[in-house]
């Protein structure tokens, strides 16, 4: 094994001593790992700038992470993101964060904040229990609307604990907070295909960094509000996957993904759960199947110093699930796998449900001497595939110096479309917290038409949190992207801010008192017969003119006839004030 750490550092451009194994603990005991309250937390700044917002072609990059004003925390730091989108308005978005009030100190919080809008603006950012060291947050939706935001906490005796928050107002509040057991760098997934009640949540994190361990994973079966007792995957083996992520396919199997917690792994595991989903079963089992990642190659766990990230993760394995076919894709940074002195994103797919694996397919289209880093990865409903990557290649002699590409496959992940950036180039070296990294992970969330994604960068000299739409929105879900809605009809913009009307009251981003699926704003009072937004006496005589001459503007009932019906109708509105 450290023959092949060997060669697969020197591939990369990375010293052996920057990715040696970590030592393992005592039997029955977790290994250290990088989370630890070394700062005590820091003051933010009160200074404030311009909230970024970076334009490259179609692609937008809007901060997240903003003050009540709507402007950036200069000083601050922010990393680690996630997304959740409600299904049931999906202009409603949750986000999460690592929050560092100040780079002097690598205290962390729970950062969050939501939109309305579809991601177009932010409110003010916000924290978890303020004061409470928090990291690797979390944070999706289950189908009836609720949001929950998972996240690592350090205690005063250095345990590595999880608790579940709830959200039933769009993430504007947590008010339930459960014990979730879990560890370092937690992932959990939803199931949005088998329940019929409260969500069911699937649970995984490391073997390093671990109150339970060799368990590494749990369920709550009622919401969030409880969590069973972690569970194996492999009792009394060694098959542990780390730094990964969780998926639920459609006939409700749980999948997780990880390789080996020390350094460079030459093989990833995939545990499938079928039992996991019944609530009669107390114990979770799992079969573990493996992918090969031969020939010097190995999933590229941390960076090192010579690399774009040097104290983080170059990335997790990303797991997905198409929920139609239920092929199951697993994407990871590799090193050497496809020659040319790189690290590459590479895609594997099984079509058996996780038992056997394809060869791999190089995600991006740039090969030679370059990091291709924090890969990130989606699967539309229509199987869309979205992937997200860091890439130096114009750079190739700075690791530093990246942009973030997008690419995509619709041909089930055999070929992908040219890389497009989709952000300037940005410095992944500054804005660090007393930390040399950009955090470990990006998030992203696709559906038929375009995707959600959150991710750190410097794009504005410092670390911070940025949501950016690809491709067009589709807010009401009909697989049309809302501008063709809007030109073609098909759905109203009142307002005509580019959100059809339908979405913007769902989300409650304007009222909608009668339900008629016109926003308030939008409406107008019949009884202001001149237009000038005030109901007053000079309406009132406009009207007792227009009665007179039998215009047909005087026939409120819309009866086609003028008589007194009209006159008394009209008189109530104007009581009313419409």
């Amino acid at each position: 094994m450290l023959l092949r750490c060997a060669m697969v550092c020197l591939m990369a451009g990375t010293s052996v001593a920057q990715v040696v194994p970590q030592p393992t603990g005592e039997a029955g005991t977790p290994r250290t790992q990088g989370e630890r309250i070394d700062d005590a937390p820091g003051r933010r700044p009160s200074v404030s700038t311009p909230a970024g917002r970076y334009e490259l072609g179609p692609f937008i990059a809007i901060q997240a992470n903003v003050d009540g004003n709507g402007n950036n925390i200069a000083g601050d730091a922010a990393n680690e993101p996630s997304i959740g989108v409600d299904p049931t308005a999906s202009n409603r978005l949750v986000v999460g964060w690592r929050q560092f009030d100040t780079i002097n100190s690598n205290f962390r919080q729970a950062g969050f904040s939501s939109s309305i809008d579809g991601g177009r603006t932010w409110r003010p950012m916000g924290i978890i229990e303020p004061g409470v060291f928090r990291s690797d947050p979390v944070v999706r939706f289950d189908d009836e609307g609720n949001a929950y935001y998972a996240s690592l906490t350090i205690t005063n005796r250095n345990e590595f604990l999880n608790d579940t928050f709830i959200s039933s107002d769009g993430g504007q509040t947590w008010p339930v907070k459960t014990f979730a057991f879990g560890g370092d760098k937690l992932w959990f997934a939803i199931d949005d295909f088998t329940h019929n009640g409260p969500a069911k949540i699937y649970q995984a994190w490391n073997v390093a960094g671990n109150e339970f361990f060799p368990a590494q994973f749990n369920r709550s079966l009622d919401g969030g509000l409880s969590f069973d007792t972690p569970v194996e995957y492999d009792p009394g083996g060694f098959r542990q996957p780390s730094f990964g992520q969780v998926a639920v396919g459609p006939d409700g199997a749980v999948y997780v993904v990880g390789g080996w917690n020390g350094g460079p792994s030459d093989i990833l595991w995939i545990a499938r759960s079928d039992d996991a989903q019944d609530p009669n079963v107390q114990t979770p089992t799992f079969s573990v199947a493996t992918i090969d990642l031969s020939g010097g190659a190995g999933f590229a766990f941390f960076g090192g110093g010579g690399s774009p990230n040097p104290a983080g993760l170059i990335g997790q394995a990303n797991i997905s699930v198409d929920p139609v076919s239920g092929d199951v894709y697993v994407v990871v940074p590799v090193f050497g796998l496809f020659g040319g002195g790189s690290v590459d994103i590479a895609l594997f797919k099984s079509t058996d449900r996780g038992n056997t694996w394809s060869a791999p397919v190089r995600v991006n289209d740039q090969t030679t001497n370059t990091w291709n880093w924090f890969g990130t990865m989606s699967v539309a409903p229509n199987g869309r595939i979205d992937v997200v990557f860091n890439s130096n290649r114009e750079n190739t002699g700075s690791p530093r110096l990246n942009r973030t590409y997008y690419t995509f496959s619709t041909d089930g992940g055999q070929t992908f479309s040219s890389d497009q950036a989709i952000t300037p180039v940005w410095d992944s070296w500054i804005g660090w917290p007393d930390q040399n990294k950009i955090g470990d992970y990006y998030d992203m969330i696709s559906d038929r038409v375009g995707a959600h994604l959150i991710f750190s960068t410097t794009l504005n000299g410092e670390q911070d949190v940025y949501y950016m739409r690809i491709g067009d929105y589709d807010c009401n879900g009909n697989g049309v992207g809302d501008s063709d809605d809007i030109a073609n009809g098909d759905a109203q913009d009142c307002n005509a801010n580019g959100i059809p009307d339908s979405c913007e009251i769902a989300a409650g981003a304007v009222s909608d008192d009668n339900a008629n699926g016109v926003p308030d704003e939008c409406e107008t009072c019949p009884a202001d017969l001149d237009g000038s937004g005030v109901l007053d006496a000079d309406d009132f005589f406009l009207y007792l003119d227009l009665f007179a001459a039998g215009d047909p503007r005087a026939d409120i009932t819309g009866n086609g006839v003028i008589d007194a019906n009209d006159f008394f109708a009209y008189l109530d509105l104007f009581a009313a004030g419409c």
